[in-house]
């Protein structure tokens, strides 16, 4: 780590680049996803597709954006640190926080079924990637089981009307007609047009700061981009949760790490094909694994009633931090 020492003011623009990229990438994304609700509402889309698919699609956007460009640049190691890093973050930091100050009850029928679908997925994903590839193929994969789970999730939502998750969804909507449609298309456009340069110069900050700093891209993706995009997503966890709306709260996580799964490292995939470094499946994949398949466990629950209680919340975030401890060994061994 001596080469910091030595980085002088040559520091400065790539630090602003990648906070204040973060900062933006995360402002755009609410705006984005405002914009897309609003214009769907406008257009009659039902409010369960809007809330499973268009709002999860826009709380996602930063990652799957910061994918693309990663790998449109031949970085895709940073696509694929963000997307296995979020996904860490999201339950151990995020849900173990969360929980410790409110424990988690699982009421919906949805999201006990999503529990198992997350589990397959990555599975299914460690099975792509076990060769030590991630190959073109592997992505266009994951982007096509990525398209069949939406789907089925859609379906049954609409199958089960009167689950807790989408009598919460549909309370959370504004009516059609609350926002002009004018409005709501230009806060679809600008949210985009930001998200593209915010997620750039996040992307070229971040490669900068890792090769001054003399760490690989993988690091940093693990850390200060994953964790970065993951912030709003325990502030608006810890509201739902406050609010009494806990299967809002784990459905943010639960679908969060789907899309990570799924298609940020699939469109990672799909434009730029890559070898991955060994510390992936031997450190990053297994952390993220157990994790999920602990979230299975604790949310599919006894009796039609899941749970994170606090216990399971401090062994959660117990988990962070030593998987932190993990990374920063590793840099400090570099």
């Amino acid at each position: 780590m001596s080469e910091i020492l030595s980085w002088g003011p040559a520091w400065l623009f790539p630090v602003l680049a990648l906070f204040g990229g973060l900062w933006l990438l995360i402002k755009s994304s609410d705006v984005f996803v405002e914009g897309a609700s609003g214009v769907a509402r406008h257009l009659g889309i039902s409010p369960i597709v809007i809330g499973m698919v268009i709002v999860g699609f826009g709380t996602s956007a930063p990652e799957m954006v910061v994918s693309a460009f990663s790998a449109l640049e031949g970085k895709p190691a940073l696509a694929l640190g963000n997307a296995f890093g979020s996904n860490i973050a999201n339950i151990s930091l995020i849900l173990g926080v969360t929980s410790l100050v409110i424990p988690i009850q699982v009421h919906s029928n949805i999201l006990r079924r999503e529990f198992p679908l997350l589990t397959g997925v990555t599975l299914i994903s460690l099975g792509l990637i076990a060769d030590g590839e991630l190959s073109r193929m592997d992505g266009v994969i994951l982007i096509g089981v990525f398209v069949a789970s939406m789907s089925w999730t859609v379906w049954l939502s609409f199958r089960r009307p009167q689950d807790e998750l989408l009598q919460t969804l549909s309370e959370e909507m504004p009516p059609a007609g609350s926002s002009p449609m004018r409005k709501s298309l230009g806060q679809l456009v600008l949210g985009m047009v930001v998200l593209l340069i915010s997620s750039r110069a996040l992307v070229w900050g971040a490669v900068a700061l890792a090769t001054m700093a003399g760490v690989s891209e993988l690091i940093i993706g693990l850390t200060v981009v994953a964790i970065g995009t993951s912030l709003p997503e325990l502030a608006s966890t810890l509201t739902a949760v406050r609010k009494g709306e806990h299967d809002m709260a784990i459905g943010n996580v639960v679908g969060s790490n789907l899309f990570n799964t799924l298609a940020v490292v699939g469109i990672a995939g799909s434009i730029h094909p890559f070898g991955l470094d060994a510390e992936i499946l031997q450190r990053d994949f297994p952390f993220m694994l157990i994790l999920t398949v602990s979230l299975f466990v604790f949310g599919w629950g006894r009796k039609g009633r899941g749970r994170i209680n606090r216990i399971e919340g401090g062994i959660y975030l117990l988990s962070f931090l030593i998987y932190t401890g993990l990374l920063i060994r590793s840099v400090l061994g570099s």
